[in-house]
C-alpha cells in the first residue's frame, strides 16, 4: 500500500516552486489563484525571496502547503495513494490529497491559520527546542516538573522530541533534560511555542473558519497528528483538525500505525526530505522516496 506524506514548516527554501511554475501549465494556473485568493503575490516571495523572507509565517505555511499540493496534481492518476498524513501544516496539504478539501478552501484555511497562529505568538514570550537522545517519557516527566508552560509538541521519531512553551519554562526544562543525559537540547528558531497550550486563542479563530468549510468523504484514510489513526469521516477529520494546534504531533506514532495498516511504501510529496529522514528512524528497512514528476 502506497501511503504519501507531507511536509510541515521548516521545509522551505528560496526559489521553491519555480521550476514547477516554468514547466507546467496546471502549476501556473493554481500558483495564480494562490495570489489572488491570498491577496498578495506569494509567488514573487517564493521564486525571489531570500530565506529570512520565507520564515514569515504568512509566508511559510502556505508556500510549503503550494508547493506540495501542486506537485501532488501534477502526478495526477500516478499520484493516487491507499492513506496519506501530513506533520503538522503538512495535513492541510494531505486533506487535498485525498480529497477531503478543495484546493481553495485548504488555502484559505493555511492562511487563516497561519495568521492566528502569529498573532498567538505575539501574545506571549514563547519558544520551542528539540531534544535529543531521550525516552518520550522522560520528556514527558521532566516537563511536568518545571514551573509554567512546557509540554512535548512533536513526537518526530524514536529518540528526537520537541517541547514547546514559555520561553523560561523551556529553557530551564532544556537544562533538566541535559541533566538527564540528552545528547542535545536546542533552542530552534521559531516564532512561538505551536503545539502547545499557549496556541489556544489561534485555536479559537482557526476553529471558526473550519466549522465553516466545506469537508468531503475523502478518497482514502488521513492519519492525523492528533489521534495517529486513519480516519474517513468528515465530521472527525474536523474536529481532529481543530484540536491540532494545541496538540502534539504525534508523527513517531502515525508512521506506526500506518506500517501496522499495511503501508509498504512511504513517498514525500513536497518540498525537502526531512519526512523521509524521520521515516527511516521510525523503521530503517521501510522504502521511502522523494514524489518524482
Amino acid at each position: 500500500m502506497k501511503a504519501y506524506v507531507f511536509p510541515g514548516q521548516g521545509a522551505q527554501y528560496p526559489g521553491m516552486g519555480l521550476d514547477l511554475y516554468e514547466k507546467y501549465p496546471e502549476a501556473q494556473d493554481l500558483f495564480n489563484k494562490a495570489n489572488k485568493i491570498l491577496g498578495f503575490s506569494i509567488t514573487d516571495i517564493m521564486f525571489e525571496g531570500s530565506a529570512e523572507d520565507l520564515k514569515q509565517t504568512k509566508v511559510t505555511q502556505p508556500a510549503i502547503f503550494l508547493h506540495s499540493v501542486i506537485m501532488h496534481k501534477i502526478l495526477g492518476e500516478a499520484g493516487q495513494p491507499d492513506m496519506v498524513a501530513g506533520h503538522s501544516l503538512g495535513e492541510f496539504s494531505a486533506l487535498v490529497a485525498n480529497s477531503t478539501l478543495s484546493f481553495e478552501d485548504a488555502l484559505k484555511l493555511v492562511a487563516k491559520r497561519a495568521q492566528a497562529m502569529q498573532k498567538a505568538c505575539e501574545l506571549q514570550d514563547s519558544t520551542m527546542a528539540a531534544v535529543l537522545g531521550l525516552e518520550d517519557e522522560l520528556v514527558e516527566a521532566v516537563c511536568a516538573n518545571i514551573e509554567g508552560t512546557v509540554v512535548a509538541a512533536n513526537y518526530n521519531c524514536p529518540g528526537q522530541i520537541v517541547i514547546s512553551g514559555e520561553t523560561k519554562a523551556v529553557e530551564e526544562a532544556c537544562a533538566a533534560l541535559k541533566e538527564k543525559g540528552a545528547k542535545r537540547a536546542l533552542l530552534l528558531p521559531v516564532g512561538g511555542a505551536f503545539h502547545s497550550p499557549l496556541m489556544e486563542p489561534a485555536r479559537e479563530e482557526l476553529a471558526q473558519a473550519i466549522e465553516e468549510t466545506q469537508f468531503n468523504t475523502p478518497t482514502c484514510p488521513v492519519y492525523q497528528n492528533v489521534t495517529t489513526f486513519g480516519v474517513t469521516n468528515p465530521d472527525e477529520i474536523k474536529k481532529n483538525l481543530i484540536f491540532q494546534l494545541t496538540a502534539p504531533v504525534k508523527w513517531t506514532q502515525s508512521v506506526q500505525q500506518m506500517i501496522n495498516d499495511g503501508a509498504t511504501q512511504f513517498t514525500e510529496v513536497g518540498p525537502g526530505k526531512v519526512l523521509q529522514g524521520l521515516i527511516k528512524k521510525v523503521d530503517r528497512k521501510m522504502p521511502t522516496f522523494a514524489a518524482e514528476l
